[in-house]
């Protein structure tokens, strides 16, 4: 499995079931809710037997601030996390929320960017599994063996605001926030709306079936074609503070589409306020 490469990515309930014997992979559960609930009273009652919740907002990002509401953890800070969530480099890494990965793809993207060679997502989610009749556990969980995971930043491609500015003016970036939010006709989270200018409306919500699976790959690359991502296309994703963008790069990653991601985003473009705004349907 590499960044460009979507092969083997996902993971399904039944194919991870008959994983779950002996050692098998460490899951992480990463149930998160913008405005909640809390995801750990969502661990509590009822996850995967053996998995270890973590926390979007603490383990996964710095805290909120110039950088956004979810700037990139510090190496030392994700490296800590992760061992303590009992991650090691040699041990596949599974990595699960409710249903549709949105919370699950940003530890994708981290944990592939950090250098973990192999993290699968469950596709589908909690929800997948419940569905399919496997056993669950509820309570607080008791804490792992200690992982011995080491943090290799770079191994996937992160812009930060200017180089978001500059691709969107030489290829593509893509705006993964719903299409009422890129066009500034709302904007619950942050206090300005708006998008990019040169951003391309690009909704993950489109990515994946009612059911929270991803769509086929095929369909996938058809759905980013018309919006102007083709092979060989350079390529990068934003949203609102770098999770739904994990994980529509997640998505393109699937449609053999490599991409990069702007993890600040939108939340942290707004602290600048030299930094131009556009609204309406258009990129400009």
């Amino acid at each position: 499995m590499t960044a460009a490469d979507g092969t083997g990515i996902l993971i399904s309930a039944a194919e991870l079931a008959g994983q779950l014997t002996g050692r098998g992979p460490a899951l992480l559960d990463i149930r998160w809710r913008l405005g909640g609930p809390p995801g750990r009273e969502l661990y509590a009652a009822g996850h995967l037997p053996g998995a270890v919740f973590v926390d979007l907002d603490t383990d996964l990002a710095a805290p909120p601030g110039p950088g956004g509401r979810h700037p990139m953890p510090a190496t030392a800070d994700f490296e800590s996390a992760m061992r303590r969530a009992g991650v090691s480099g040699t041990r596949t890494v599974v990595v699960y929320d409710d249903a549709d990965s949105t919370a699950a793809a940003r530890a994708w993207w981290l944990l592939r960017y950090f250098g973990h060679p192999a993290v699968r997502v469950l596709d589908g989610g909690y929800r997948a599994w419940q569905e399919a009749g496997f056993p669950v556990q509820t309570g607080a969980g008791s804490a792992p063996e200690p992982g011995d995971f080491t943090a290799r930043p770079g191994q996937l491609p992160l812009l930060d605001a200017d180089g978001a500015a500059r691709l969107a003016r030489t290829g593509l970036l893509l705006d993964a926030r719903a299409g009422a939010r890129y066009r500034g006709e709302t904007e619950p989270v942050d206090p300005v709306a708006g998008h990019i200018p040169g951003a391309v409306s690009a909704p993950t919500a489109e990515n994946v079936n009612p059911d929270g699976t991803f769509r086929p790959a095929a369909e996938l690359a058809a759905r980013f074609r018309t919006v102007g991502a083709t092979p060989g296309s350079d390529v990068a994703v934003y949203c609102g503070s770098g999770v739904t963008a994990a994980h529509e790069v997640l998505a393109l990653t699937l449609a053999g589409l490599p991409a990069a991601l702007y993890a600040g985003s939108w939340s942290e473009w707004i602290t600048d306020p030299a930094r131009p705004v556009a609204t309406g349907p258009e990129p400009s």
